[in-house]
């Protein structure tokens, strides 16, 4: 699967303990998101349009309205260590 670098970079915080949360509109669709490390600092790179192409790959998931979480594929298909170019 072809995963960009900066889905690899979010998935990698992801894996090490990170969530993504996500304020929506009043139409109930997501406007923002933010991917936080497990050290509580926020990851820049995480836009809205990495946030969907994770979601429509099923990298990340959400279950029962908690902040989204790397998934079983996400883990499988994330690499061993972060890219740092």
């Amino acid at each position: 699967m072809n995963i960009s670098r900066l889905e690899q970079r979010v998935l990698h915080a992801l894996a090490q303990g990170g969530v993504i949360r996500h304020e929506r509109g009043d139409n109930g669709r997501i406007l923002r998101v933010f991917c936080f490390t497990r050290d509580g600092f926020v990851l820049s790179d995480c836009t809205l349009d990495v946030f969907q192409r994770l979601r429509r790959k099923r990298l990340i998931e959400s279950r029962e309205s908690s902040p989204y979480r790397i998934s079983e594929k996400g883990r499988r298909s994330v690499r061993a260590q972060a890219d740092n170019r």
